[in-house]
């Protein structure tokens, strides 16, 4: 049997007396893609940043390829390599150039050479059509391509574990098409990746497992052809009864 790439196992937290994950358990394989929707509130992102340590939790495990990400054997800097994390915020240093904000964690935190650092940063580029934007800043470029810088910055580290927090939510909608086709590309290239979003039509058409959220909880997780046409939880018909009553499924 495959040892999951990610295991999650009882992951209960806490803000202050607030229950906000509560009990969830989930298995991701290796070269999966899952994506994680829900209403605002309901933990999604949360998870996210308990699962390389950006957010503590109280009770419960979650182990990278078997082992703990609480063991030492990690070392946060070397847990960040291995679990890339891209926010919906962008979050680039708005007084570095792309090439730079793509090689700082490299360069800086895990003592990549620089040659090596700037090689990768560059090829990566390339592939996401961005090459002859490195020596620009972020103010100068649109939020699409913002967003793709971000997510060349998460992959420099070569993680093996990609994590996208709500990435197209800052988005125009001429620009969300840009970023999620990176992101069928990276599935294509195996990357295994648990994604919150609030595309529907793109979690049903990438994902190879869609689980749905409410108070903190994993309420229903299947197939995303199943859980779209025939979900099996009153909590989810709810959710996406609204959904389509909106007109974005």
């Amino acid at each position: 049997m495959t040892t999951p790439r990610i295991s999650i196992e009882g992951l209960t937290k806490y803000y202050g007396e607030v229950l906000v994950l509560d009990d969830v358990n989930l298995a991701v394989a290796p070269h999966e893609v899952v994506c994680l929707i829900g209403a605002s509130g309901s933990g999604k992102s949360t998870l996210l940043r308990c699962i390389n340590l950006l957010s503590e939790f109280d009770y419960g495990t979650i182990s990278l390829d078997g082992v703990s990400v609480e063991d030492p054997i990690w070392g946060r800097n070397g847990l960040y390599r291995r679990v890339g994390i891209v926010f919906q915020a962008y979050n680039l240093f708005p007084h570095l150039s792309v090439i730079q904000n793509i090689t700082l964690a490299p360069l800086k935190v895990h003592k990549t050479a620089k040659q090596e650092a700037l090689a990768t940063a560059r090829e990566l580029l390339a592939a996401f059509g961005m090459a002859e934007f490195e020596n620009a800043y972020p103010e100068q470029l649109s939020g699409g391509q913002q967003q793709r810088v971000a997510i060349v910055r998460a992959l420099a580290t070569r993680p093996e574990v990609l994590l996208l927090d709500e990435v197209t939510a800052a988005l125009d909608p001429e620009l969300v098409g840009e970023v999620l086709a990176i992101i069928r590309r990276l599935k294509t290239e195996g990357m295994t990746m648990i994604i919150v979003t609030h595309e529907m039509g793109f979690a049903r058409d990438v994902a190879d497992r869609v689980c749905f959220l409410a108070d903190g909880r994993i309420m229903e997780e299947a197939r995303p052809e199943a859980l779209f046409s025939a979900p099996q939880h009153p909590r989810t018909q709810k959710f996406l009864q609204r959904i389509i009553e909106a007109g974005r499924l």
